[in-house]
């Protein structure tokens, strides 16, 4: 009974933060996805979430994220995206070297503090930071790294990630346009505004008679979509799972989004984003700080010195090629943070327009990264 309840709370609590961020302008101009990031943080540290509760948090950032990406994506404008792709492009190649070179500056500094296995720690770095968690549990395989020395580096990513995505979603935009220029939207509506003017009640309504209908209609090719993309775990690695559902979710909402009764269902993406809430509900309720306490500071340092020193790197880089703030911002968190953060990010930045952008980023970095991640780790080895 307790689960039940704690799966009721993670399911509608989320129409309560709407509900907060539509009455009070202050509570609106926090957004919802922060609000929902730091209710979960302080659900998940009082110690009052029933046993066994991971069953339904494990259960709820399984579904959420493959339901909200097609939702996402059935109002793109694809055409729109290959405007834009070639920055894209570039600011993933730049954050990748920039992830690169910081890891490797990293291993000279922290060389000599007896971090043990440092080398690996390194190459499990690159492989999580241009692809995700499934590329860092494939290196750990493949480079045969200490149970101890993965959990502490894990469990530290997550807790520098955190700070990370908080940064991003809060001050990173206005932060990098001090340097990158503004993100130029494509889209034009019908009053010669943007489509950021969608993001203006933050998903608040998409429940009403108006609407229900439409949203019905997108949910269930939504669940198709998963669907499809589930059937296809039966028959592939179960290491590549994730990067095919994904890559496949992704594709379909994409083909989706090209039949013009699909691109025109309204409210389908605030639906997207109420389950975005709830994943970003989940997954705060997940950290638990005290698990932190005491493990080892120089692991903590490399971590923190690899996600921010990318960061920096990589924005420098952008200001030489004149790539948009917005533009760095998703590709830095499709890599840092893998895929299912896109929409998260796109959401806290009122900027749906990259999401594809993101989401191909993230994608091509589940590709790349055991390979990227095994070869650094073998030439920090031999240094």
């Amino acid at each position: 009974m307790p689960l039940i309840l704690l799966a009721v709370f993670y399911l509608f609590f989320p129409v309560a933060i709407l509900y907060i961020c539509h009455k009070f302008p202050i509570a609106n101009k926090i957004g919802p996805v922060l609000l929902a990031y730091g209710f979960g943080l302080v659900l998940g540290n009082l110690n009052i979430l029933p046993e066994s509760s991971e069953k339904v948090q494990d259960l709820m950032t399984m579904i959420t994220i493959p339901l909200a990406i097609p939702l996402l994506l059935f109002s793109t404008n694809i055409k729109a995206w290959f405007k834009i792709a070639g920055k894209t492009l570039v600011s993933m190649i730049i954050a990748l070297v920039s992830v690169v070179i910081v890891v490797f500056l990293g291993y000279l500094i922290f060389k000599g503090n007896g971090i043990k296995e440092l080398w690996k720690i390194g190459g499990l770095l690159v492989g999580l930071y241009s692809g995700g968690t499934p590329n860092l549990a494939s290196l750990k395989l493949v480079l045969d790294v200490d149970p101890d020395v993965f959990v502490i580096t894990h469990s530290f990513d997550m807790l520098i990630s955190a700070i990370y995505l908080l940064f991003l979603i809060t001050i990173g935009q206005k932060t990098f346009q001090l340097v990158l220029p503004k993100f130029k939207s494509f889209y034009k509506d019908s009053d010669g505004g943007n489509s950021n003017n969608l993001f203006t009640d933050n998903y608040w309504g998409f429940w009403k008679k108006p609407y229900r209908k439409s949203v019905l209609i997108g949910l269930l090719i939504s669940m198709t979509i998963f669907a499809m993309g589930g059937i296809l775990t039966l028959i592939v690695p179960e290491k590549s799972q994730m990067a095919v559902v994904i890559l496949t979710i992704t594709t379909l909402a994409i083909f989706s989004s090209l039949i013009k009764s699909v691109n025109k269902l309204e409210k389908t993406f605030d639906l997207g984003m109420f389950f975005i809430l709830i994943f970003s509900l989940v997954i705060a309720s997940m950290a638990d700080i005290n698990t932190f306490v005491g493990t080892a500071p120089d692991i903590l340092m490399y971590i923190s010195f690899v996600i921010f020193g990318s960061l920096i790197l990589h924005v420098l880089l952008a200001k030489l090629f004149k790539i948009d703030s917005d533009t760095v911002i998703i590709t830095s968190a499709a890599l840092i943070c893998s895929p299912p953060f896109v929409p998260v990010i796109a959401g806290a930045i009122k900027n749906r327009e990259i999401i594809v952008s993101g989401l191909t980023v993230g994608i091509i970095g589940y590709a790349l990264g055991n390979y990227l991640g095994f070869v650094v780790a073998q030439i920090l080895h031999n240094l």
